[in-house]
């Protein structure tokens, strides 16, 4: 396997480092509009390559597909993974496919709300333009493994175990993400400073999120999914310690574009715990219109108000040394056990950013992201995963997947077993 990381950010560094661990493949080439950066990630990673020489860094344009092509082409990738915000998917996702790769990502292409009724009927759903050319992948007989980071990633893995191994029925897949993440300032005092890239996480926020309900599927997928307006029906969830209860609000998100397409659920929801001061910021951003990414003129020059945004706040992959606590991603899966009964089961993954840093030294919440498509690729070199055309991470076995991140990896997940609720959740 021959493998271009195309980003060398946050989580596209972590990639890097994590793989350096592993012996799965022949060559990582770390490419980025940045030389300087790529060639830092190459450094860090070269220092625990377990081969030795696998590493290379290159300069690339994501917007390109005719230079992602190139690249590729040049260094004989097998596989290209996407790193680098989703704006950029579908110019990667087609230079791969130009080259003869198979594909991977760990955000979707992106939504266009609907223009009349935006919070209540999804416009161009999140994946929709990598779904279009589902026929085109399996007819060149490659595989894009979509949405394979995290959330979505993991959680989807985790939906898979679940309607395999867990129940007989499901009611419904609610992703639940939380964290008791501080950052603070060189003098001890907590910060402003999202954990995650701001662009994405704008883009995530502040889009209507989407909801999927079998009930008005009838059937018919597409007709299954719905809109809300934005941080939507608040609720308090008891996250694993050492996290505990965090407000999390509806927000858009891939797993419930992809989970209803594998897993037979009657609804699939994402709440995302934000808390007060972050969601406060998000609709002060939107309320200056600063969260647009439609260039405005400044002074003689033309410029994306959302880029101004995260170009004044930290890059998250240099958070970690300011940062304390722990992430974690998980499922809430309600539905009738195999035994007949009603069951709740939290399946869950966190990650204290204290151990990523010194195992790592990578932030946990971009440690966290990179960690799953390193091992979903390494279940691509061995065979124990396989597949042409578009597919999710619910297309594949979950069990080799959660065996090799618990074990090699060093990184376990958890089941945890809640109260079930006396009826399945309601529209």
């Amino acid at each position: 396997m021959r493998i271009l990381v195309v980003g060398s950010g946050g989580v596209g560094d972590a990639v890097a480092r994590i793989a350096a661990r592993r012996d799965f493949f022949e060559r990582l080439v770390v490419a980025d509009v940045d030389a300087d950066r790529a060639g830092r990630t190459v450094t860090a990673a070269a220092q625990r390559d377990v081969v030795g020489g696998r590493f290379a860094a290159a300069v690339v344009d994501a917007s390109s597909a005719e230079a992602v092509a190139a690249l590729a082409r040049e260094h004989r990738a097998t596989h290209v993974l996407n790193a680098v915000d989703p704006r950029f998917v579908m110019p990667i996702f087609e230079g791969a496919l130009a080259a003869g790769a198979d594909y991977l990502d760990m955000a979707m292409s992106l939504s266009r709300p609907h223009p009349e009724k935006p919070y209540e009927l999804p416009g161009v759903k999140l994946g929709d333009e990598q779904f279009a050319r589902a026929a085109d992948w399996v007819a060149a007989g490659r595989l894009a493994l979509v949405g394979m980071g995290v959330e979505p990633g993991l959680s989807d893995v985790f939906a898979r175990y679940a309607a395999d191994h867990l129940f007989s029925a499901i009611d419904e897949v609610g992703v639940r993400d939380g964290a008791n993440l501080v950052v603070h300032d060189d003098d001890g005092r907590p910060v402003f400073a999202p954990s995650f890239s701001i662009w994405t996480t704008i883009e995530e926020c502040l889009n209507p999120p989407v909801v999927w309900d079998a009930d008005r599927a009838a059937g018919d997928l597409e007709r299954g999914w719905y809109t809300t307006p934005p941080f939507h029906e608040p609720e308090v969830f008891d996250f694993p310690d050492p996290i505990g209860p965090v407000e999390c609000v509806h927000v858009e998100h891939e797993e419930v574009l992809l989970v209803p397409r594998w897993v037979d659920a009657r609804r699939v929801t994402f709440k995302y715990g934000l808390g007060a001061e972050f969601i406060g910021v998000l609709r002060t951003l939107h309320q200056l219109h600063l969260d647009s990414t439609s260039p405005v003129h400044v002074r003689g020059g033309d410029v994306s108000p959302r880029d101004v945004v995260a170009a004044v706040l930290p890059d998250p992959a240099t958070l970690g040394p300011h940062m304390t606590g722990s992430t974690c991603a998980g499922v809430l899966v309600t539905g009738t056990g195999t035994d007949g009964r009603r069951r709740e089961v939290y399946l869950h993954h966190v990650v204290d950013n204290a151990w990523t840093m010194a195992e790592y030294g990578a932030q946990c919440v971009v440690w966290q992201t990179a960690v799953n498509p390193v091992v979903a690729l390494e279940l691509l070199a061995t065979g124990r995963w396989s597949g042409t055309g578009v597919l999710g991470p619910e297309a594949f076995d979950a069990v080799p997947f959660l065996d090799l991140l618990a074990g090699p990896y060093g990184s376990p997940w958890g089941l945890q077993e809640r109260v079930p609720t006396t009826a399945p959740a309601q529209v």
